[in-house]
């Protein structure tokens, strides 16, 4: 049998090549194993993108988004690099105790997208997803020259609560000319019901109150967008909402917005490896409701699904229904919380729970 392992990371314990081994690892069956690790914007973009594509990792030095040094890098493959936004933006890089997306700002990316351009860059694919920030990218513009100020011209301190006194931009962007591409499977827009601050905002930390304060926030310094770059309609723009925001942003600067898991899928060559697939095995940190609304877990089952294949999913806990899941093409669903009875030995030990869930999946499955 040939049995296809293309499964995400396990947010704040294992990257997805990690998962992808263990899964191999702990496979008992004499099959043919096909080890595709897989992203969509979020953390990981880079690393599975390297994996397959090749080309020259390029460390950065940048800041989270407290402003704290972290480690970044870009990907170059011939004219085009790739940048993860959550190296600099991230919600792991962050305690509990210091989520606030009032304050936090996309900065670091801004440092990241400098640095691609100083490499030479013609065209930037940005993957976005897993941010902590709530600032329509305003901190990734003031890295790249154009920080957003007040009627008085003053720059606005950091973080999406200020930007309801934005008036204008202070500069214009240093991007000579490079092309941008905005890699996400959020496609929330940037205020409303459905955007960014009402959607991701209270995972990011934001109260009720500070949604409604951010939301208006965010409305505004679209209003200076729109006028900076002659635009109408950022507001409702799809994939605006993703990353806090920072959609928005890049498609004020012209980009585009394009499905990260399907770049990440061609790059990978994951429809040639579903064609030729027995069983499929993919999976994430926390199969939600989110996770089957273009997230990388609901591309693949889609694809399994439309062939026919049996797909199984494997977690760090579950919170979806048995329908709900095989309405989106899921066979099975194993977690590691329902597996060891304890969320704190899932979180301790994800390689040993998943080793012993591929060693289950492999007698019932394999022939």
């Amino acid at each position: 049998m040939r049995v296809l392992i293309c499964p995400d990371k396990f947010a704040g314990t294992l990257s997805a090549p990690e998962v992808a081994e263990a899964v191999v690892e702990g496979w008992t069956g004499e099959d043919e194993l096909i080890s595709r690790p897989i992203a969509d914007g979020g953390p990981g973009f880079i690393e599975v993108l390297a994996g397959s594509l090749g080309g020259r990792r390029i460390p950065v030095d940048t800041v989270d988004p407290l402003g704290r040094p972290v480690p970044g890098e870009i990907l170059l493959v011939g004219s085009t690099a790739y940048v993860e936004s959550a190296q600099a933006c991230g919600l792991h890089l962050l305690t509990r105790q210091e989520r606030d997306p009032n304050t936090t700002s996309s900065y670091g990316l801004g440092l990241l997208l400098l640095a691609a351009v100083e490499a030479g860059a013609a065209e930037v694919v940005v993957g976005l997803g897993g941010s902590a920030t709530n600032d329509a990218g305003a901190g990734m513009l003031a890295a790249l020259g154009a920080p957003p100020v007040d009627v008085a011209g003053y720059a606005l301190p950091y973080g999406g609560a200020y930007l309801n006194a934005a008036a204008a931009l202070g500069g214009a962007p240093r991007l000579r000319q490079v092309s941008l591409i905005a890699a996400t499977d959020v496609d929330n827009p940037l205020t409303g019901l459905h955007g960014a601050s009402k959607i991701f905002g209270p995972q990011k930390g934001a109260s009720e109150e500070d949604v409604y304060r951010l939301d208006a926030a965010l409305e505004q310094f679209a209003g200076v967008l729109e006028r900076a770059f002659d635009l109408t309609d950022l507001e409702v723009a799809p994939g605006g909402g993703a990353a806090g925001g920072i959609g928005a942003a890049l498609i004020a600067l012209g980009g585009r917005v394009v499905s990260g898991i399907g770049l990440v899928s061609t790059a990978i060559g994951l429809e040639k490896e579903l064609d030729a697939a027995d069983l499929v095995i993919t999976g994430e940190g926390s199969f939600d409701h989110q996770s089957l609304r273009g997230k990388v877990v609901a591309g693949i089952a889609g694809g399994a699904r439309d062939r026919g294949l049996p797909c199984v999913v494997l977690c760090g806990r579950n919170e979806t229904g048995f329908r709900e899941a095989a309405s989106a093409g899921v066979t099975e669903t194993y977690s590691l919380t329902e597996h060891f009875d304890s969320e704190e030995i899932a979180l301790r030990e994800p390689a040993r729970g998943l080793r012993e869930l591929s060693a289950r999946l492999a007698s019932q499955w394999s022939r």
